[in-house]
């Protein structure tokens, strides 16, 4: 079973070896800017929820969201909607790629953003080339905006 929960600051170490093993960091480029946010999320970026994944205890991911509002970036004109959040997600321990946990991570996001009164949609812009995360997000059901390359899953209440 895969759970989550609030990073602590003791969680620093194994989230930078994680952004520099090799699997991570194709897809997680500059983990300094990532470091640095993780390092600041009780000041600077505390409108960010950052969560570790683990299975029995152990860690094994990082994962994180947030209202898009907040972050300041378009969206693809989403952020104007309102009620718009988006998602990162990373197993970083290699031993568990492959196994269903980053689908696992993506629908215990979804569970937490649904608990924020003003979420109507969930938007995140993987790489195309990252076809795992595409995947992943589409066996949760968002849809792809091909127009404005963008994931997007509606929020029904």
């Amino acid at each position: 079973m895969i759970t989550v929960r609030p990073m602590k600051t003791a969680d620093l170490t194994v989230f930078q070896q994680w952004l520099y093993t090799p699997h991570v960091a194709k897809w997680y480029q500059d983990p300094l800017s990532w470091i640095a946010e993780v390092e600041q999320q009780d000041a600077f970026f505390n409108w960010i929820h950052h969560y570790i994944a683990e299975q029995d205890e152990r860690q094994i991911g990082f994962c994180q969201y947030y209202a898009c509002l907040d972050s300041e970036e378009p969206w693809g004109g989403y952020t104007e909607m309102g009620g718009s959040y988006s998602i990162d997600y990373m197993i970083g321990e290699i031993d568990y790629i492959g196994k269903g946990i980053g689908k696992e991570i993506v629908l215990l996001l979804i569970e937490k953003i649904k608990q924020h009164n003003d979420a109507k949609r969930i938007v995140v812009q993987p790489e195309s080339e990252n076809k795992a995360s595409c995947g992943v997000l589409l066996s949760c059901g968002f849809q792809y905006d091909k127009e404005k390359d963008i994931y997007v899953l509606p929020l029904e209440f």
